[in-house]
């Protein structure tokens, strides 16, 4: 007996929260939540994560219900080859942050003459100028390109499977939803020992940071040995 609408949209919720756990999720999302101070900016990169994700997702499953499009496997292991590479790439942009020198400049007036000062963060010093929008974009993209990889393309199997077309689109929408608070609560608990150590315990923190980063690119440069060598995906693309 087949599942009805409800209890197949209760488990593609449950799915979609278990999906957020991700290790690779996981590790993308704590470099992402590293660089912030305050939890309700750590968990909004788990949000944004959640919304760039879940609106690939959608794009992808519209085209699976009502066009029947297949997605190769070699597009499947390309997505994932990818994932390594943004994995490598937001752990070094927390590294390089640590050894390049940072300089800043402050305007003060004093005695209606104004002066200006410079100082440095040279050592690693955490001074987020980072705009907001740009933080928040950068978790959107990082979630798009999530979209097609790893369990994710398992889901969009399970779309071959539920006959009514609505049905099938409102899963997609529930299971990003349930990957959505997932991911918020995650980001919330990664980001409680960078916002704790931020003021008071530099040295931890930055040890931290430097953590976070090295840990993105050891498992992203796995990602891409095990996708691109050990499955075989730089032999089939020569």
């Amino acid at each position: 007996m087949e599942p009805g609408p409800l209890a197949t949209l209760a488990l593609g919720f449950l799915l979609g929260m278990e999906h957020a756990l991700d290790a690779d999720h996981v590790v993308a999302v704590s470099t992402m939540v590293s660089r912030h101070r305050s939890l309700s900016r750590s968990s909004l990169v788990g949000i944004f994560w959640g919304l760039g994700h879940t609106g690939t997702l959608f794009l992808v499953g519209v085209a699976v219900i009502l066009f029947k499009v297949k997605i190769p496997e070699r597009l499947a292991l390309s997505m994932e080859f990818a994932v390594g590479v943004v994995l490598v790439a937001l752990g070094a942009s927390v590294l390089w942050g640590f050894l390049q020198p940072r300089v800043h400049a402050h305007v003060h007036r004093h005695g209606g003459e104004i002066h200006i000062h410079f100082h440095s963060h040279a050592g690693g010093e955490h001074h987020d100028h980072e705009h907001p929008s740009a933080a928040y974009g950068r978790s959107v993209l990082v979630g798009m390109v999530h979209g097609l990889a790893g369990s994710a393309a398992l889901m969009l199997l399970i779309l071959t499977t539920i006959r009514d077309p609505q049905v099938g689109l409102l899963y997609i929408l529930v299971f990003g939803a349930g990957s959505i608070l997932g991911m918020l609560g995650i980001s919330g608990l990664l980001g409680v020992p960078f916002v704790l150590t931020a003021e008071r315990f530099a040295g931890i923190h930055r040890g931290l940071r430097m953590a976070a980063g090295t840990a993105s690119i050891l498992y992203g440069a796995w990602i891409m040995v095990s996708t691109g060598v050990g499955r075989s995906l730089l032999r089939s693309l020569g």
